[in-house]
């Protein structure tokens, strides 16, 4: 056994001291390398949850908002990207402690007990915890409202930590939290009154509103708060390249393009409208679907696209008709029906495959643009005309706008209203804010068909 006098000690200490030191000094030299096996394995691993808003396949291709801003992510590095879906809340976060991914893109919000156990990129997305209710119900206005209900959560969310964290404040409430039910599952159960109340974050309760227009958004129960990407700890390397992703993005609108595929127009919201067209969709439309899959399988759409472009045009009415005398499911005029062989434009067949062929003709004017926003452009073709399209995209590109994204017609449309724009294009005046509204219709009509689609699928 070792034998330290007593004039060792402050020799000891001053060791013990050194090693300390060494040993901070070795962990902040430490070599970071997650960016580096990055680029090197050529692959980035993101884990996420399967659901609305992360990640989800629809005809066989990947798509969601996380899932969009991953992508996006990977080109920036120059890698491909790697999907791996969390069974769970719980399981998500450790998935970056053993190494099976690299980050996590999950709409997760950036909490102070996720934030001890892994590093949180900048927020890019900003939402708030909403109750969300039946539309009947009524007395629910405030948080003291929720004074002896059952509110249901999905388990592991930080739905359940701020509502557990209200019960310590006082207030009386029950808390179901379920570990196999997704919050989407349980927007569903509230617009099927089998529950009152659950809690949803507000971009997730927005687009859950589409396809259960029955529910009502509340109240918020915290203050607002960001979606953030995680990543290890001390991986700050990547969680820098993440950084300057996201300041780049939002630079150069490739975010508010990816935030437009899926959130675009939630706010504006009809009830009235939607509701009807849920309850359309099952009386109305099958009379007519094989026709419309048969027309889209011949000009290259999903069926569901035409769906919904018809039903903005005649909502399912093949006997529709316009005050400028279009007529038909797809509300043709008479040159174009010429044009397109359709001899009687009451004639549902008709009229579906005659629209859909315009639909294709008018599409491949715009080789140069990419979808989605190629097919929207084309819709607002078929509505205006192609000429007051051509005009507003010359206005864009004097406004050093890109005229090839909807995003920049939705603004230089609705000028083609205005004597000091229309004078000068070769089309002259036009009702612009026409095709705009048609769109943002089409969009919303489309993403109902489209959920119904994966819900039956899974």
């Amino acid at each position: 056994m070792m034998k330290f006098g007593k004039n060792a000690l402050p020799t000891l200490k001053a060791l013990f001291a050194l090693l300390l030191v060494g040993s901070l000094f070795s962990a902040a030299c430490s070599p970071d390398l997650a960016l580096e096996e990055i680029r090197k394995s050529g692959t980035v691993t993101m884990a996420t949850r399967n659901n609305a808003h992360c990640y989800y396949t629809y005809r066989d291709q990947d798509m969601g908002f996380e899932y969009d801003l991953a992508k996006a992510f990977a080109d920036f590095l120059g890698v491909d990207l790697k999907v791996k879906v969390a069974e769970s809340w719980n399981q998500i976060l450790p998935l970056l402690d053993n190494g099976s991914v690299d980050f996590v893109a999950a709409g997760m919000t950036k909490i102070p007990s996720r934030e001890r156990v892994a590093d949180f990129s900048k927020g890019y997305l900003p939402v708030q915890q909403m109750v969300v209710i039946h539309k009947k119900t009524t007395g629910i206005k405030k948080i003291d409202d929720l004074e002896g209900l059952t509110i249901h959560v999905r388990a592991g969310t930080s739905y359940e930590e701020r509502l557990r964290a209200l019960k310590r404040k006082g207030l009386d409430v029950t808390i179901t939290a379920h570990d196999n039910v997704s919050t989407e599952d349980l927007v569903e159960a509230v617009a099927q009154r089998k529950i009152e109340v659950t809690i949803a974050d507000s971009n997730v309760a927005l687009m859950n509103r589409r396809y259960y227009p029955d529910i009502r958004i509340a109240f918020p129960i915290e203050k607002q708060q960001s979606l953030g990407w995680a990543v290890k700890k001390g991986d700050l390397s990547l969680l820098d390249k993440i950084n300057e992703f996201l300041e780049t993005i939002e630079r150069d609108g490739t975010y508010k393009d990816i935030y437009s595929r899926y959130y675009a127009y939630l706010e504006r919201f009809d009830h009235l409208d939607v509701k009807k067209f849920q309850e359309r969709i099952k009386t109305r439309l099958p009379r007519y679907e094989k026709t419309i899959k048969k027309a889209a399988e011949t000009y290259g759409f999903d069926w569901r696209f035409i769906a919904a472009l018809i039903y903005q045009e005649s909502q399912f009415r093949p006997w529709a008709k316009s005050f400028s005398g279009v007529r038909g499911l797809m509300q043709l005029t008479l040159p174009t029906a010429e044009e397109m062989g359709v001899k009687n434009r009451l004639d549902p067949h008709q009229s579906i495959m005659g629209g859909t062929r315009y639909l294709k003709k008018v599409y491949d004017l715009f080789e140069e643009t990419p979808d989605p926003d190629r097919r929207l452009i084309a819709v607002a073709a078929y509505n205006v005309g192609r000429g007051h399209v051509m005009d507003a995209r010359r206005i864009a590109s004097a406004m050093r706008l890109d005229p090839n994204k909807w995003s920049s017609l939705e603004k230089t449309l609705p000028l083609l209203r205005q004597r000091k724009y229309y004078k000068k294009s070769k089309y002259g005046y036009c009702r612009g804010a026409e095709p705009v509204f048609q769109v943002r219709r089409v969009l919303t009509y489309y993403d109902i068909l489209k959920r119904r689609a994966i819900e039956y699928a899974g």
